[in-house]
């Protein structure tokens, strides 16, 4: 998608600098990252705020809620992934809210990439949206 001139260009370009990366769990660097540790390694460059290292704990202690139709750029998105059921308590994965229902990652499978909320797999797995405080 284009970057527009209204966009958050500093997130745009920063998280783009992460695209391709590949996966790897507790990684935190451009040599391999989780999702959380994407989204710590984005949240302290671009906005200067420490978040938690595990998903869950972004969701419960770093962010407040806000629905799926409320997302705005950098807004942080959660899934389970991992069985249970969609609740807060089984948050087992995140991503970073760009815009127009794209939102980017580090997928387990394909390193860091940009999705889309539509696509099934994440509407089966979403739990919600928060923003960080």
């Amino acid at each position: 998608f284009d970057i527009e001139k209204y966009d958050n260009w500093q997130l745009m370009i920063e998280s783009s600098k992460w695209l391709g990366v590949p996966y790897k769990y507790a990684g935190n660097t451009k040599a391999g990252v989780d999702c959380s540790g994407f989204t710590t390694a984005i949240y302290k460059t671009v906005y200067n705020k420490q978040l938690h290292r595990r998903s869950v704990d972004q969701y419960t202690q770093d962010c407040r809620k806000v629905s799926r139709t409320g997302l705005t750029s950098g807004d942080l998105v959660f899934f389970s992934t991992s069985g249970g059921g969609n609740t807060v308590d089984n948050i087992s994965h995140v991503g970073i809210y760009l815009k127009k229902n794209k939102f980017i990652h580090a997928s387990s499978s394909r390193g860091v990439v940009v999705d889309d909320l539509n696509t099934k797999y994440y509407v089966q797995h979403w739990v919600t949206g928060g923003r960080v405080k």
